[in-house]
Order: structure tokens, then C-alpha cells, then sequence
């Protein structure tokens, strides 16, 4: 028996429910020598901006005990460049969803991204990157603050001519509240998590190893915390999720898909394999045939949680 790959996310037909995630597979095409583009659901592009942007100065990525700890510092080429020489060639895969990762410092910036985007062939959807500082705000992150985040992706939504999906941030007191917020506000899928603020020292130089002093944690170290949160925000909201965060096996994305993810992104795992995404896919599918699973999307939601039990009072209990 071949399975049913397909999966449906916010209006768009995803050939398998593996995508790969922004700021780990460039803007895409970088890989089309590497990676079958048509055998996996999709990817996320590299934050696109306003301006190009350098982003932080070395160094920017370290290993960890379980993952990795990057601050790149959100480097793109601009929205100009990378309509003109990055997305054009895609159009060989047509199977393969393009979202563009978008991001600013101001609700201007995020709607101008947005509004030139809309005027290019070949792009399925936006992720809204809500990490970045609302300068606006004294440099708190749009995704860390209830208001701002509601009118961020209602601004952008009202701009948008194609589905918005919004990242959310898990450096928050409660991800489902945020969550509720983006759907409220016109959200069509949600991905999370992003990154776990956290930093490493140099014990013999005193000194960060990171040049930005922290950085975002990814990685296999991650994944039981990501888990709860998309189990948690399944259950708030019902919109779909691009579960993320340590997804390493076909089984890893398994407990995604019961947690509540209609899809996946596989990040960090792409640094140890370039061909890590389509894998996986293939992996996914092969896990489906041997456990019998007709459609890969009657997996999501479908956690059992047994009902607590009651536990008998033992001797001289009151």
C-alpha cells in the first residue's frame, strides 16, 4: 500500500508535510542539486527585508550538547534582489510550495515586504517572522507583546494576497494565548516554535562565544518543549500549525503530527545533512506504509491522552 502524502495547509496542496524552515535552506534554489525540490511539501525562504542586511559578525553559529546556538542576525539580500535573481528559478518546481519568510523592524516595513511580494509569480504564502524588535516599542519583539502582535498581523493580513502564516516566538509567558491573539487577528496557519533565546560562555576567555552575546537555540535539545507547545496551541485554536524544533527522524515528525501539526519544518537537521528534508519525507512516507496509516494527514490531532485514573487509596489513607 502507497500512502497518501498529501496534506492541505491554509489553501495550499502540499504533495508531503515536510517543508524545510527558514534560515536553513537559503532561499532554496541554493539546494536544487542537493535536494529532489518536488519531493518535499516546501520551504521557507531566509528573512526577506526591505534593505539587504549583513546581519552579525562572526561568530555567529556554535555546537551545543544537543543542538546548535546561532545569531546571524536575520542576513538577506533585500525583497529587490531576491525577486530578481532568487525566486525565478524556481518556477522549474512548481510541486515545491515557496513561503517567503518576512520580516521588519516596523509594521511599514513588514506591510512594504508584503506588498512587493504580492506583485511576483511563484510564491505560496508569507511566514510572518513576529521575533524581530518593534522598535516602536522600546525593542520589544512584536511576538512578545500581545498588542502589538494583533496589530501587526492584522495589518499584514489586510495587505496580504496570499495565505499568512505567522511564527510565533516561544520566550512568552503562554504560546497558546499568542496564538488565539494571531488567529483572531487573520492568521491562517501558525509555525512554532522559533528559537529559544539562550547564549554560551568561554570559560578560559571570559568572553560569549557568540558575537551577539545570545543567540537562538535549535536542535534535538529543543524538541520535547516545542512538542508541548504545538500539543498546547492545538488545543486553543483551529488553524492549522507547521510544527518545528529538534525534528531529527520520521518519527520525530510522527509525534509532531499527533501533538496537532498539520505539517513540519526541519531546520537544524539540514546543517548535519543537506539532504536531511527530503529524508525525512521519504523516511515519513515508508513509516506510514509499515504502520498502516492510509493518509499521512489522519495523523494530526490524533494523540490518545488516557483518561487520569484514579488511583486507590492505600491502607490507613484517609
Amino acid at each position: 500500500m502507497k500512502p497518501d502524502m498529501r496534506v492541505s495547509l491554509a489553501g495550499l496542496d502540499l504533495v508531503n508535510p515536510v517543508v524545510a524552515a527558514s534560515g536553513t535552506f537559503g532561499y532554496g534554489i541554493e539546494f536544487e542539486e542537493i535536494v529532489s525540490l518536488e519531493r518535499i511539501g516546501g520551504f521557507v525562504t531566509k528573512g526577506i527585508s526591505i534593505e539587504p542586511m549583513a546581519g552579525h559578525t562572526a561568530p555567529r553559529i556554535i555546537q551545543t550538547a544537543a543542538g546548535m546556538l546561532n545569531a546571524i542576525g536575520l542576513q538577506n539580500v533585500g525583497v529587490e534582489d531576491y525577486l530578481t535573481r532568487k525566486l525565478p528559478p524556481l518556477g522549474r518546481y512548481p510541486l515545491c510550495k515557496v513561503i517567503v519568510n518576512v520580516f521588519g523592524y516596523t509594521v511599514g516595513e513588514y506591510v512594504g515586504v508584503i506588498e512587493r511580494l504580492n506583485q511576483a509569480e511563484g510564491i505560496a504564502a508569507y511566514e510572518l517572522n513576529v521575533s524581530c524588535p518593534n522598535v516602536h516599542a522600546g525593542g520589544m519583539a512584536f511576538g512578545s507583546d500581545p498588542g502589538s502582535l494583533e496589530y501587526l498581523v492584522s495589518r499584514a493580513k489586510a495587505v496580504s494576497r496570499r495565505p499568512l502564516i505567522v511564527k510565533l516566538s516561544p520566550n512568552v509567558t503562554s504560546v497558546a494565548n499568542m496564538a488565539k491573539i494571531a488567529a483572531n487577528a487573520g492568521a491562517d496557519a501558525l509555525s512554532l516554535t522559533n528559537t529559544f533565546l539562550a547564549m554560551s560562555i568561554d570559560v578560559e576567555t571570559r568572553q560569549p562565544r557568540l558575537s551577539n552575546v545570545t543567540g537562538g537555540l535549535s536542535g534535538p535539545a529543543i524538541k520535547p518543549i516545542a512538542l508541548r507547545m504545538v500539543y498546547e496551541t492545538a488545543r486553543a485554536v483551529t488553524i492549522p500549525i507547521l510544527g518545528m524544533g529538534g525534528i531529527v527522524t520520521p518519527e520525530d515528525a510522527v509525534e509532531f503530527l499527533l501533538a496537532g501539526a498539520t505539517a513540519v519544518q526541519v531546520g537544524t537537521a539540514s546543517y548535519a545533512d543537506p539532504r536531511a528534508v527530503e529524508r525525512l519525507a521519504r523516511g515519513l512516507e515508508s513509516w506510514c506504509r509499515s504502520h498502516q496509516v492510509e493518509r499521512v494527514s489522519s495523523l494530526t490531532r490524533a494523540l490518545e491522552v488516557p483518561r487520569t485514573r484514579t488511583i486507590p487509596k492505600a491502607a490507613g489513607d484517609s
